[in-house]
């Protein structure tokens, strides 16, 4: 018996779940997004992913169901990156990691080990998307391996190629 799908409602740039138990077992279960009561506050990407998926509606302020290309066009509107972004989130989100953001730590994204949840334990790795076609100096690359370093996490690097495919470079400091 498939559930059905749990409303949300994008506002600006914040998509927000309805207050129901059906919300809050979406977050105890994937940890999709921001736990607030009973609903869940979801990024663009988490959003889109689920809509995607069939797991939420998206309804406008007018009370209007939001389509998938919709939401998409007013994504990559807000954020020039978003399509990248999304193929790693979305390539990450179906191996079975728990992906999260991590601008707190200078990065795009954070990633744990299958089982873990975040609170649980620390992600394992961080990640920074790159389009195949885009170049990175050494001294980006550096930095990127610094902050990794700095924050006890893995660095890894996703190329996303002009199909979408996502490729991943892990990076780390050795000591001879």
């Amino acid at each position: 018996m498939m559930k059905e799908a749990i409303k949300a409602y994008i506002t600006n740039e914040r998509v927000t779940t309805e207050n129901s138990e059906a919300a809050k077992e979406l977050y105890d279960q994937g940890r999709y997004g921001t736990l607030k009561d009973q609903s869940v506050q979801l990024s663009l990407i988490e959003a889109y992913y689920l809509l995607e998926k069939g797991k939420i509606t998206l309804m406008n302020n007018r009370n209007k169901a939001v389509l998938p290309e919709t939401l998409l066009k007013k994504a990559k509107k807000l954020e020039p990156a978003f399509w990248k972004r999304y193929a790693v989130y979305k390539d990450i989100r179906e191996r079975g990691y728990i992906i999260k953001t991590a601008l707190k730590f200078g990065a795009d994204f954070r990633i744990y080990d299958r089982g873990v949840k975040p609170g649980e334990d620390h992600a394992r790795w961080i990640v920074y998307p790159v389009h195949e076609a885009e170049h990175l100096t050494w001294y980006e690359f550096a930095a990127k391996n610094r902050v990794a370093h700095s924050t006890k996490k893995r660095l890894l690097i996703a190329v996303v190629d002009a199909e979408g495919d996502v490729s991943y470079w892990e990076c780390r400091w050795l000591r001879p």
